[in-house]
């Protein structure tokens, strides 16, 4: 299947041998299911399909099912596997944690690597009993060079997002060195400068350019999902467009580039 988008080298050193390139992409996949009640289809194939294209070093995902007994029972190619596992291309490591319990079943945040994992953590950031969200946070060995990254879907309320963004900066300053590098993926549910403001606090800054909105996807006017990183040199940022992203899920994927040093350079900053 073709997705319709331009896939770019991954994690390669640059011309000169002084740079690398990671490529990151974020994306709520809607727990791999469109539509309700009995017009819902499912989605996780097509989905893992295009997990695959992105080619990415590393894919931030949200409302991933763990498992989900009523959709299970419905729809007959229900994968065995929960989604995060079933996501992964062969190579790539998943990572997955529980945010919200439901009566059928359980859904969070999910990593998928194709470099080494060294550690995995998980903190709740429930602001109120009516949203469960959770913060995803792992340590990957990239080139020999420990990256920390960090999963977020935060909530629907804006002040609980404002909350919730506190918990994040306050997670990092208590959890992660000084200065090491870093990502920061997700679905922050905001549209506004709050984000930035408060990630720009711990030195985390993201690509900014026009056409990148995602939300929602059929008719994108809101850019809800972004991608911010610390140590790292934005290069590109991508929202891919067609018919078929459009009904995979109610989220577009964002796809970022960024470019730094090499190990050397790298170890001599941190």
């Amino acid at each position: 299947m073709f997705f319709g988008f331009q896939r770019a080298s991954y994690f390669a050193r640059g011309g000169d041998g002084s740079m690398n390139r990671l490529r990151v992409v974020t994306y709520n996949i809607h727990k791999g299911v469109q539509g309700i009640g009995p017009r819902r289809r499912l989605e996780i194939h097509n989905l893992g399909h295009a997990v695959e294209q992105f080619d990415a070093d590393l894919v931030c995902l949200q409302e991933v099912r763990k498992m989900h007994r009523r959709e299970a029972q419905y729809f007959v190619r229900w994968p065995e596997l929960p989604q995060a596992e079933f996501l992964a291309p062969p190579g790539y490591e998943s990572v997955y944690h529980t945010n919200a319990v439901t009566r059928n079943g359980e859904h969070g945040n999910a990593l998928l690597s194709r470099w080494p994992v060294l550690g995995r953590h998980h903190e709740d950031m429930s602001d109120h009993r009516f949203e469960q969200r959770g913060l995803l946070h792992a340590e990957v060995e990239v080139d020999g060079v420990r990256l920390h990254i960090i999963v977020v879907h935060l909530g629907l309320i804006r002040a609980s997002r404002l909350r919730q963004l506190a918990q994040v900066v306050r997670y990092i300053r208590r959890e992660i060195p000084h200065l090491a590098p870093m990502v920061v993926a997700g679905d922050f549910n905001d549209w506004g400068d709050a984000v930035r403001s408060a990630l720009r606090g711990c030195d985390l800054y993201e690509f900014e350019r026009a056409g990148t909105s995602t939300f929602p996807s059929r008719l994108p006017l809101l850019q809800l999902d972004h991608v911010f990183a610390r140590g790292l040199l934005p290069v590109s940022l991508e929202v891919p467009r067609g018919r078929i992203w459009g009904r995979m899920s109610d989220h577009l994927p964002l796809i970022a580039e960024f470019a730094w040093p090499g190990k050397a350079t790298q170890a001599a900053v941190t």
